[in-house]
């Protein structure tokens, strides 16, 4: 039953990239709320007179610029799987004041300061891939970006898989403690999630040491109702005066065959931090 939900699943997810011509909707994680400071993701955006691709050039902002939201526009455009709308802004650059038009899908999902440094989470461009298990179906995928800047300068940048645009309802970034690994200054967490049934998330794991980013393998959680589910998680039991240095992978799966009867899988595995990479114990 596994192999048929999994099939199902690959044939919806290229159903819904197939209709993306005819989808008039901008995908939930870059709708940003007017009157709000936003920040520039993608490097030298370009601000231009009026909503629309051709329009005019007035300006082009790098990555970390403060922007405010002044009002989101009717328009969307649509870059690969990204979807998002236009927004007019104010910002100050140079000592000086403007305002212009920049699409959504340049702007950050999410921002935070930490340490003197800023970290930075976005989505930057749509691959074509094979699914591993079946090759005939090709995925869209989108590819997703945390960078840390210090000041004006990047200082680095790791990307990773965030699924297709089903997935992209909204999104969290966040920043949690070191979790006791040494060498570690602090852990990032990038999520994004889709709303509906059979739609995954992907929760991903950054450590930033000396000015580095590592990421983590990806997370994936998706369900079906009650039929079927599929978990990940990290545990870190150092946290608790467990295993120092190390994480523990852990995934449950359960899914009901015809008669309707529960067969669940779980599986563990753990991985030790030497303070500077990771590996399978």
């Amino acid at each position: 039953m596994k192999s048929l939900f999994t099939v199902l699943f690959l044939l919806i997810i290229q159903f819904f990239s197939a209709q993306d011509e005819e989808i008039s909707y901008a995908n939930g994680i870059f709708n940003f709320e007017e009157n709000k400071t936003q920040k520039i993701f993608t490097d030298w955006t370009r601000v231009r007179q009026s909503p629309k691709v051709d329009a005019q050039i007035l300006d082009s902002l790098p990555t970390n610029q403060q922007v405010l939201i002044i009002k989101q526009d009717e328009t969307i455009l649509k870059l690969g799987e990204r979807r998002a709308n236009w927004y007019k802004i104010f910002y100050q650059k140079d000592d000086k004041t403007s305002e212009g038009y920049i699409w959504g899908g340049n702007l950050c999902v999410g921002y935070r300061n930490k340490n003197g440094y800023d970290f930075l989470f976005g989505l930057t461009k749509t691959i074509n891939k094979k699914d591993k298990q079946y090759p005939e179906i090709i995925i869209n995928q989108n590819i997703a970006a945390v960078k840390v800047v210090e000041g004006n300068t990047l200082i680095d940048e790791v990307s990773f898989d965030t699924g297709s645009a089903e997935s992209l309802s909204y999104g969290t970034f966040t920043i949690e403690s070191n979790h006791k690994l040494n060498n570690v200054e602090l852990t990032l967490k990038a999520m994004v999630s889709g709303e509906a049934c059979g739609i995954a998330s992907y929760d991903q794991y950054i450590l930033f040491k000396n000015k580095k980013l590592v990421a983590l393998p990806q997370l994936m959680n998706v369900g079906d109702a009650d039929v079927y589910y599929h978990t990940e998680e990290f545990i870190f039991p150092n946290d608790k005066g467990g295993i120092p240095n190390a994480f523990i992978f852990k995934m449950e799966e359960m899914e009901k065959d015809d008669k309707d009867r529960e067969k669940k899988k779980r599986a563990s595995k753990t991985y030790i931090w030497d303070g500077n990479s990771y590996k399978l114990k």
